[in-house]
């Protein structure tokens, strides 16, 4: 337990960090002000402690990036977790959202070299439980464009679903990812070539769909809340064959598209 404050002790803040640096530090000593039933430092039963401290946040990352264990085999998977959560501690109680920074530790840790998808499967994976976890929002019909005016249409912003995250690889992240479901992946037959997923919930299960080069300009331009106009010409700078009209469609097909924003408030209209 922590010893009661007394005068000249280090402050609550100043405990409180040195003992979450202490628990994913193995060559650190127990921090001051901690000690077991006897009223002194327990090495031993510290050591119990951060261990399930460790192991807790291993199981976390190895719950929220399954495909890329699989990739790299159990072993090697624990033994780059370890390192990561040795370096990270937790920002929120909810272990569901420890690792946000897997994906870019993955990218540039050493040993993950030989596999150089591995990064972008992580951030796939990221993406798919962002989206699962995003709040709820009810999809719109794409018939809401046609409340707007034929001249206006070009100046319209769209209001996005919350859940929606878009993944650009040049790898086939998505072909990998579905490669490696089941209880028996083999990960073959994948057409090694570039992946653009768009990621969203609409509804209850995670729906991700392959977008062209194009399309993931068009997309990028509208989380950036361009216009539809600014949109296109983006996607066209992307893919002089990029055909507006068609990916406008998949989006609210998909239910990526929750209204219009009303430009005099910055909300959405269903």
């Amino acid at each position: 337990m922590l010893n009661s404050p007394v005068e000249g002790a280090p402050l609550l803040a100043d405990r409180q960090r040195d003992f979450g640096a202490a628990l994913l530090d193995p060559e650190a000593p127990v921090p001051e002000g901690v000690h077991g039933s006897a009223g002194r430092a327990d090495a031993r039963r510290f050591a119990v402690y951060r261990n399930n401290v460790m192991v807790g946040l291993t199981e976390a990352l190895a719950a929220r990036f399954p495909v890329c264990g699989r990739l790299v085999g159990d072993a090697f998977f624990r033994a780059m977790a370890r390192v990561y959560v040795g370096a990270t501690k937790p920002r929120s109680p909810l272990l569901m959202r420890y690792g946000d920074g897997f994906p870019d530790f993955i990218a540039g840790f050493g040993p993950a070299g030989e596999v150089p998808y591995l990064a972008d499967v992580a951030r796939l994976e990221w993406a798919w439980g962002e989206a699962y976890h995003a709040a709820e929002a009810v999809a719109a019909s794409g018939t809401i464009l046609a409340t707007v005016p034929a001249e206006a249409v070009a100046e319209v912003r769209l209001a996005l679903h919350p859940s929606l995250r878009l993944v650009a690889s040049p790898y086939p992240v998505l072909s990998i990812w579905l490669a490696h479901q089941g209880d028996d992946p083999s990960g073959e037959g994948v057409e090694w070539r570039a992946e653009n997923v768009v990621v969203v919930r609409p509804d209850a299960d995670v729906l991700m769909h392959r977008l062209s080069a194009g399309g993931v300009a068009f997309l990028e331009a509208l989380l950036r809340r361009r216009t539809l106009g600014e949109a296109a010409e983006a996607a066209l700078g992307a893919d002089a064959g990029f055909d507006a009209g068609g990916h406008l469609v998949g989006l609210f097909t998909l239910g990526a598209v929750t209204g219009l924003v009303n430009e005099a408030d910055g909300e959405s209209v269903s």
